[in-house]
């Protein structure tokens, strides 16, 4: 994508080889079940390790996570893409993910076409994101310093709600700040998380569904100033 041609410099290039380990992780989530072709497409074309600490270039593709800071991890690539396609994403839709982390995840979203708002409790993780997701030309990506359990109710109604961190219970904060018909995708419980996907069905009525079993980052409230 052209937007990607201005980030590349002598320390963060995407070439043919890193395209190449990209169309090869992309075969490996059709293979682990994957089947949104607009979720593969956008991850195809982002390029991870722009994501990553230049040490973990050579393994960026592998679907593994990876520390980036602040005892916090970029997800599995397989995890992304399964949370991001059980949002059932559509251009357009205003999204709110809790937990900013390295960028990624925003970055697949609004490559997608969302109206992305994402809150990072960790002050140094957010400005590094938000500097990356600029440096990117994302301009449907806007950041916020903020408690994640809080959401941003400045600006909810939210169509979709990402938690990428791993709640004992879902934020209610967060119930109430999906629009009807809206839907929120989490991880929740302790040591290992089950995903819930809460449907808003009326103003007064959420229907929520589980699948599969995940490992994240816990899920913490308050916001961590850098030094």
């Amino acid at each position: 994508m052209s937007f990607f041609a201005e980030q590349n410099s002598a320390q963060v290039t995407d070439n043919y080889r890193h395209k190449g380990m990209r169309r090869r992780l992309i075969e490996q989530l059709r293979r682990k079940g994957i089947r949104d072709e607009a979720v593969l497409s956008a991850m195809e074309r982002l390029p991870r390790h722009f994501f990553l600490d230049k040490a973990f270039e050579e393994q960026a593709y592998e679907d593994n996570p990876f520390p980036i800071g602040n005892e916090q991890t970029i997800s599995q690539p397989y995890t992304v893409a399964f949370q991001t396609e059980w949002l059932e994403l559509r251009p357009r839709l205003k999204v709110l993910e809790i937990g900013t982390g390295s960028g990624y995840q925003a970055a697949v979203l609004a490559m997608m076409g969302a109206r992305v708002y994402t809150v990072e409790r960790y002050e140094a993780l957010y400005v590094k994101a938000q500097e990356l997701l600029h440096a990117l030309g994302l301009k449907n990506v806007r950041c916020y310093f903020r408690d994640g359990n809080k959401g941003l109710p400045e600006h909810a109604p939210f169509d979709r709600i990402i938690a990428t961190a791993g709640a004992v219970e879902v934020p209610e904060a967060l119930r109430q700040q999906l629009a009807v018909g809206g839907m929120l995708v989490i991880p929740v419980g302790r040591e290992v998380q089950r995903m819930l996907r809460v449907r808003r069905v009326s103003e007064t009525e959420f229907v929520q569904e589980e699948q599969g079993d995940f490992k994240f980052v816990p899920f913490l409230g308050g916001t961590e100033r850098r030094g």
